[in-house]
């Protein structure tokens, strides 16, 4: 009996053991779902740095800028030499033509030749080729910064149709309730079969609206996909504070030459002065030098050395008008500059009234129209469930759903306006990537 007992024991410790171990096997992988870091809600300024990361067109650019990087170092070299070899004074005519051996002064000839040219033709070259590079970098910051602001723009997008589907979610409570009153009344004899379809028909269009506002999410989620793949299927973050600007309006609106679009052009302007500094360097001399060794077979064999000046002697059609026209276009540039920063400065002028006017406007959404929506329903309600009529409710609930969406796009157009402004200067690191 003893034994018994204790074989007993023995296996219901060995079956705890097992229990708690298979428990903790189980519970491993669902405790490490929970830890994974790509679960975390996905903020604004993340999804556009991941689109920043990402993108294809941000790659590309980075790739020329790297292309223009190398043609600076290649640009104001000298040109590679080149091998001569030959035969010179070899017989023409008569019995031994195309003899080598027919005459003393026919020889083999092998050389060297450098062709060098003028020292300021070499360096506006190589000024021209620095421009370039610092608009290839120029144009990686601005497309960089654009990617970053539409990727930005399209989170504000679904963020945006999240809100409007919980707004309109949000009053199903209260269609329940008036269909429940009107069936009461219905049930009690003080109420008719018209009001009874009102509210269900109440709800039915506040469904389709709530279809609608799904509609607009997975479409939203689709763009923002675009640029961040599956992240853009997990939840949103809370979103910034769209009522401050990471850069002051003042700074935007006093220097639209740091600003994404315009951040080229002062490297364009320097291109086409160091065009002129290369067409004004045409009139200067190009020069070559030359070495030549000579193999006779009846006499001594002979060295030659011969140096060659190009002779720019008539300019007047040629380095004359190459230099005007450089000059033309230098003008032309300097003016498409101006042109550039004025349109910058009213599209942020532009922008930045909308977002002041978007605020005040979802702010008084927020404060006053809002509130004044929902208790003009809930009053109308409580009328109709104590006797009154049903119309009064159903002009609210249609006023108070068309407020909701208002206010979504609301939210929608000052978060828009608010990343246009907020993406048009780049951060310190990418500042540092251009050359001034």
């Amino acid at each position: 009996m003893q034994h018994t007992l204790t074989n007993d024991r023995g296996d219901g410790q060995r079956y705890a053991i097992w229990s708690l171990t298979l428990a903790l096997w189980f519970a491993a992988p669902q405790a490490q779902t929970v830890r994974e870091p790509d679960m975390a809600p996905l903020s604004l300024d993340a999804a556009a740095r991941l689109a920043a990361a990402q993108a294809p067109q941000v790659q590309a650019q980075r790739l020329r800028a790297q292309a223009a990087h190398d043609d600076a170092v290649r640009a104001g070299q000298l040109p590679d030499p080149k091998l001569v070899v030959g035969i010179d004074n070899l017989t023409a005519t008569g019995a031994q033509a195309f003899d080598a051996a027919a005459d003393s002064m026919t020889m083999r000839t092998v050389g060297v030749m450098q062709e060098i040219p003028a020292r300021a033709k070499r360096k506006a070259e190589s000024a021209v080729a620095g421009a370039d590079m610092r608009i290839a970098d120029a144009d990686a910051v601005a497309i960089r910064l654009a990617t970053r602001r539409t990727a930005a723009d399209a989170w504000v997008a679904l963020w945006a149709a999240l809100r409007e589907r919980a707004l309109l979610t949000d009053l199903r409570t209260q269609s329940g309730l008036a269909a429940a009153a009107s069936k009461a009344k219905l049930r009690g004899g003080t109420g008719d079969a018209t009001d009874a379809l009102a509210t269900r028909a109440a709800a039915a269009e506040l469904d389709n609206k709530i279809d609608a506002a799904d509609t607009d999410v997975a479409a939203a989620r689709a763009v923002l996909a675009r640029w961040i793949d599956n992240r853009a299927a997990g939840a949103l973050a809370p979103p910034p504070d769209f009522s401050a600007l990471p850069v002051p309006p003042a700074q935007l609106l006093g220097n639209p030459d740091r600003q994404g679009p315009l951040l080229g052009w002062s490297a364009r302007e320097d291109r086409a002065q160091a065009r002129i500094d290369l067409a004004k360097a045409g009139k200067r001399p190009d020069w070559s030098i030359s070495l030549n060794y000579g193999e006779r077979i009846h006499s001594p064999d002979m060295v030659s050395v011969m140096v060659g000046f190009s002779l720019p002697l008539f300019p007047g059609n040629r380095q004359d008008r190459d230099i005007s026209a450089r000059y033309a276009e230098r003008d032309a540039v300097l003016a498409e500059h101006e042109d550039a920063r004025r349109a910058q400065s009213e599209a942020v002028a532009s922008t930045l009234a909308v977002w002041q006017g978007d605020g005040r406007q979802v702010r008084r959404y927020r404060d006053e129209l809002l509130p004044l929506a929902e208790d003009r329903a809930r009053t109308a309600l409580a009328a109709y469930r104590s006797g009154a009529s049903l119309q009064p409710w159903l002009d609210a609930r249609r006023d108070e759903i068309d407020v909701r969406v208002a206010y979504a796009r609301a939210l929608a157009d000052w978060g828009r306006a608010w990343v246009s402004l907020a993406y048009l200067v780049p951060d310190s690191g990418s500042t540092a990537e251009i050359p001034r």
